[in-house]
């Protein structure tokens, strides 16, 4: 299963001083958050959590491994 950086890219950032130099420089640094599989589970989540039919005997662990199960099916689904 195919699972990138949801947000991958790069920052630009300035370090004004350092202890050796009174230059500025810029440099880049490599950004990729969470993965994609994080980012689909914690949106299912948010679905799940939002709906007040959703099972009531479901504890926060159970919630947590559906959001997952339907991440990795979005993940798949996406491959198709």
């Amino acid at each position: 299963m195919n699972n990138p950086p949801a947000f991958p890219g790069k920052q630009k950032a300035l370090l004004i001083k350092s202890e050796h130099s009174d230059i500025a420089k810029q440099y880049e640094i490599d950004q990729n958050g969470m993965t994609l599989r994080d980012y689909f589970a914690a949106k299912a989540m948010q679905g799940l959590l939002s709906d007040p039919d959703w099972r009531q005997d479901m504890d926060f662990e159970d919630t947590a491994h559906a959001a997952y199960k339907q991440a990795d099916a979005m993940l798949k689904a996406g491959k198709a």
